[in-house]
């Protein structure tokens, strides 16, 4: 099982240029950590508020590939439907290149509207928007010369979309939050699905089932149709106080949602750790882990190291992250793909 870790590079005071600096580099820092401790991926998110520090996350993991030597470098995600995919496929075609074939992407709508009015889009043109995009996303990827016309943008044709990436196929996974049409849609397209997770691996059963599902009726083979699960994490030595630590940060992180305009209420957090929020000592988010490995059949887990955190308490639980979880997740499922040395 593939282990990582991402990050929206959320400021959790302060929002001046200084702050703002010191943010990337720490996301630098850790990125750094992250590779020499042996983890397999570190993506960024993209924001376009005054309360994140990071709005074009492949101009950072540009820094990132210059620091590190293994990492898989992505993004958590990218806001397709306000981007231009010819841009997009530009951008990472560089990465790729400056990575020597580290990189990926991780293409969504977005939990926030923001960059729709930034950019000039519509947002009652939401799901078209990300679907026709995609589609081209792909096909510049598959077949670059092929031309191309659609609803929202110029057509293509005889034009030169480049560098083209160092990776024959630069893999491109489809973000899902919930929503089941979306799950569909990455199934029948035979990409690989990053499926958020809140409360547990039970909430995505359904989902994954769709998935898988919609996959293979499209005639895709299984090995097209990764999974990958990830969602907020925090660990401590231990678990109480893990997770009162992590409350108040918590609270106010999630107060950026409707749902939760003034904080989230402590009986709600208390229900999502019970639930499979991974909150806890590093033997509970272990365990989280592994559930997601062993219900749905996970081959990637990303966890978000430091959402609302001080910069010292996102180290203190990555550094437990990369000590303490990431070797035992890593033994537990290599045992379970390799073959029995037993012969009768």
């Amino acid at each position: 099982m593939e282990l990582g870790v991402y990050s929206f590079g959320d400021l959790t005071g302060e929002t001046t240029t200084q702050v703002v600096g010191r943010r990337l580099d720490a996301l630098l820092r850790q990125a750094e950590a992250a590779d020499q401790a042996g983890l397999d991926v570190f993506a960024l998110g993209e924001h376009h508020r005054a309360d994140f520090a990071v709005s074009a996350p492949e101009v950072v993991l540009a820094a990132m590939a210059a620091r590190t030597t293994r990492l898989r470098l992505t993004t958590s995600v990218t806001v397709l439907s306000t981007t231009d995919p010819v841009r997009v496929m530009e951008q990472f075609g560089t990465l790729d290149q400056v990575s020597h074939g580290r990189a990926e992407i991780t293409v969504g709508r977005g939990a926030f509207t923001e960059s729709f009015p930034l950019f000039g889009y519509d947002v009652q043109d939401y799901d078209d928007l990300f679907e026709e995009k995609l589609l081209l996303l792909m096909q510049l990827r598959d077949d670059p010369t092929r031309p191309w016309q659609g609803r929202f943008r110029t057509p293509l044709r005889d034009l030169h979309v480049g560098p083209r990436p160092v990776q024959e196929r630069l893999p491109i996974w489809i973000g899902v939050g919930g929503t089941p049409q979306s799950a569909v849609r990455a199934g029948a397209l035979g990409q690989p699905m990053f499926l958020s997770l809140f409360t547990g691996a039970n909430q995505g059963v359904r989902l994954v089932e769709l998935y898988r599902r919609a996959g293979e009726s499209a005639g895709h083979s299984p090995d097209m149709l990764r999974l990958a699960t990830g969602g907020h994490m925090f660990i401590g030595r231990d678990s109480r106080r893990a997770q009162d630590e992590f409350y108040p940060y918590y609270s106010h992180y999630m107060s950026l949602h409707p749902a939760f305009r003034g904080g989230m209420p402590r009986h709600v957090y208390d229900q999502w750790v019970q639930a499979g929020l991974l909150v806890g000592s590093p033997q509970q988010v272990i365990d989280g882990i592994l559930t997601q490995y062993e219900l749905l059949g996970s081959d990637r887990f990303v966890g978000q190291f430091d959402p609302g955190m001080p910069e010292s308490a996102a180290d203190a639980s990555l550094e437990l992250f990369l000590t303490e979880v990431l070797p035992v997740v890593k033994a537990e499922t290599r045992a379970d793909r390799e073959p029995s040395s037993v012969t009768s």
